[in-house]
């Protein structure tokens, strides 16, 4: 037992080689081998792709397990990250994402980039910033070692909050009167990612307390998904960038300027709720998920209402496309410097 927690533990140690070393082989099996994501396109409903929904539950099942029912009710006793992510979600983000875009595609990189493909990046990247993860959350909760329940009505109460404000804001700062937003993507995504595995979670809890105890569940039946969050995060890695390989070696120019203001809005917005939790004297395990929700993108949602709106070949429906290429790698840092800076955050809440 003692070798193999050692081996999971050498295997993150070397997540970022690992990450690194999967990027490029899904950019080279997009390339060399584009039979396999065609045919693996082929799997899909309302703008999902079944296999990226299976790998995801695979990262996130075993975060649903933690959850304790009991727990989630007692939410509303310390609703101060509630408040965090939403205001940070649906106040600042997609403003920010507005803005940022806007200076780097019509000034910083005017040379390299025309007002009129400017315009269509910049609709992408809205379209971005006016999607807050739902379900990679749950991943970036996990390697931060996020409370599980709080992470889980951090992100549902998002979920609610998209079904009502995510129109409004697109047609605000893109002046777009025309905006159809797959309903069908939305509350397909919310089911799978969240419904469903909260739902087995907590019926796989139950039924396991009480066939063997609390006590075996926490130390021994959980313990046996380590590693599981990290193998379907490469497997992931590798399926969508299996997907946009030919993207990435195609224009590799437009990809690296278009990656500039997103990821700089990541870290901005990470930075304002990570912050903003630590002056209002939130744990840690509420301040590295409410950071992350706000940081990451809901790729599924912006990606179908920019092919929907533009095309699936237009500048718009690209720049939602690195938006996907991003992600994870800058995710992955964001957890890294959480994890590095826990020792200024009172105690994980379900420590207390």
């Amino acid at each position: 037992m003692e070798q193999k927690n050692s081996g999971i533990s050498m295997f993150q140690r070397y997540l970022t080689i690992w990450v690194a070393l999967c990027m490029v082989a899904g950019v080279l099996i997009g390339r060399f081998l584009p039979q396999i994501p065609d045919f693996l396109d082929q799997f899909e409903y309302a703008g999902i792709s079944i296999p990226m929904a299976i790998l995801i539950w695979h990262m996130i099942y075993p975060m649903m397990m933690k959850v304790d029912f009991q727990s989630i009710k007692n939410v509303g006793n310390d609703p101060k990250g509630l408040f965090v992510t939403w205001v940070v979600n649906w106040l600042i983000k997609p403003f920010s994402m507005y803005g940022i875009a806007s200076l780097f595609f019509w000034g910083v990189f005017k040379a390299f980039i025309d007002p009129e493909l400017a315009a269509k990046y910049l609709a992408g990247a809205v379209l971005l910033g006016a999607a807050p993860c739902t379900a990679m959350v749950f991943v970036w909760s996990t390697l931060t070692k996020g409370d599980p329940a709080y992470t889980v009505v951090q992100v549902a109460t998002n979920d609610l909050i998209i079904l009502i404000a995510f129109v409004p804001i697109v047609k605000l700062l893109l002046g777009v009167s025309n905006v159809q937003v797959p309903m069908t993507t939305l509350f397909l995504s919310v089911v799978l990612f969240v419904v469903i595995p909260l739902a087995l979670g907590i019926l796989t809890r139950v039924i396991v307390t009480k066939s063997k105890g609390t006590e075996y569940f926490e130390k021994n039946f959980i313990r046996k998904f380590d590693g599981i969050t990290t193998i379907g995060l490469l497997l992931t890695l590798i399926l969508i960038f299996s997907f946009q390989g030919s993207i990435i070696l195609d224009d590799p120019l437009h990809i690296l300027l278009i990656a500039v203001p997103i990821v700089l809005q990541t870290f901005i917005i990470f930075a304002l709720a990570y912050i903003a939790c630590k002056l209002l004297k939130q744990p840690h395990d509420i301040a590295a998920p409410a950071g992350m929700i706000g940081a990451s993108n809901f790729f599924e949602l912006a990606v179908a209402v920019a092919v929907a709106l533009f095309g699936t070949s237009s500048p718009a429906a690209l720049a939602t496309t690195v938006g996907v290429l991003t992600e994870v790698p800058v995710m992955l840092l964001l957890c890294r410097i959480a994890n590095k800076t826990k020792r200024y955050f009172n105690k994980d809440r379900r420590l207390q």
